[in-house]
């Protein structure tokens, strides 16, 4: 196993081209950090699209509600949808929305992130201070950069599997 800095808030995303080292930002957003290691404790995003995948701008996953493509999926209603938790306050903050970031996707109020979130393709600083940022891309970006493009894509890459370093 390789040796992560803090396995506890490390989050390895295996994508079709191989792994995707996550640091998570625990000190920054605790609630949104907290919640995604539950997520992918429970297995909640395995399997789950990337519904929202926009050139030169982010990849959007983590609908485990609709768009686990091997129960229940529907391309129709991935990105509407949640967890069965509870929505999160937003943990904003002065870490940039920069290239491989992890933001928090929510609706038009701050106070919806829930499941779902985005990596960065590039520095977009219009989002800073309005999404919460919770993790960073350590390595594994040229994975995250091969995701297939679409709103929705018509064959959408997923999420093969999401595990805390620590438990792996």
């Amino acid at each position: 196993m390789a040796e992560y800095k803090d396995p506890e808030n490390t989050i390895l995303m295996e994508l079709k081209g191989g792994t995707v080292v996550i640091e998570l930002l625990p000190d920054v957003a605790p609630k949104h950090v907290e919640r995604m290691k539950e997520l992918a404790r429970a297995g909640k995003y395995d399997n789950v699209a990337f519904h929202r995948v926009i050139d030169g701008f982010m990849a959007q996953t983590g609908d485990v509600q609709h768009a686990n493509m091997e129960v229940d999926y529907n391309p129709g209603r991935a990105g509407t949808g949640g967890s069965d938790l509870p929505d999160l306050p937003a943990e904003f903050s002065k870490i940039p929305h920069a290239r491989g970031s992890l933001g928090a996707a929510r609706s038009m109020n701050p106070n919806s992130a829930n499941s779902q979130f985005f990596i960065n393709f590039k520095d977009n600083s219009f989002l800073n201070g309005q999404y919460t940022v919770y993790g960073q891309v350590t390595s594994g970006m040229e994975h995250v950069d091969a995701i297939v493009r679409g709103e929705p894509p018509a064959n959408p890459d997923r999420m093969i599997s999401v595990k805390v370093a620590a438990d792996v």
